[in-house]
């Protein structure tokens, strides 16, 4: 009995105690969220910029991306677009809280970085130019050649 009524007590002691102490979780700051737009907008940009000049640049990226594997084609590349992107999650840190920026460049930007770079670059890489240093051909000086 004495056990029972000590476990009893003990049990009580401990629930109240839990209780009565809160949980230590940082609140979450309060975000505008048109200012934190205005701040990670040019961020955003200069890192997709980054990642698109660069796969342009090195013909490996430039072939994954045509095959439309642009995650692979970041991948090879995106190692020289580490101070944008170190730029765009400190911000977001600094606007969300410690280790938010991290957790948005891995999901939400990465999500949509492909989107964004076959919009810009598609067009680039369907256009193949070929340069040549021959001279047009003039129709009609061939035509009239034939006809004599």
């Amino acid at each position: 009995m004495k056990t029972s009524i000590l476990a009893s007590l003990t049990l009580l002691a401990l629930v109240s105690t839990a209780q009565a102490r809160p949980h230590r979780h940082p609140a979450a700051p309060t975000v505008n969220q048109a200012e934190a737009e205005k701040t990670l907008a040019p961020l955003r940009q200069a890192a997709t910029v980054c990642f698109a000049d660069t796969v342009l640049s090195n013909p490996k990226a430039t072939a994954e991306a045509r095959a439309g594997r642009w995650y692979e084609a970041v991948g090879i590349t995106g190692f020289l677009c580490r101070p944008e992107v170190a730029a765009m999650i400190q911000a977001h840190d600094r606007l969300y809280g410690a280790k938010t920026g991290e957790r948005y460049f891995k999901s939400a930007y990465v999500k949509h970085l492909d989107q964004q770079l076959a919009e810009r670059l598609q067009p680039m890489l369907l256009h193949k130019a070929v340069a040549s240093a021959e001279p047009p051909v003039d129709k009609t000086a061939e035509d009239s050649a034939a006809g004599n």
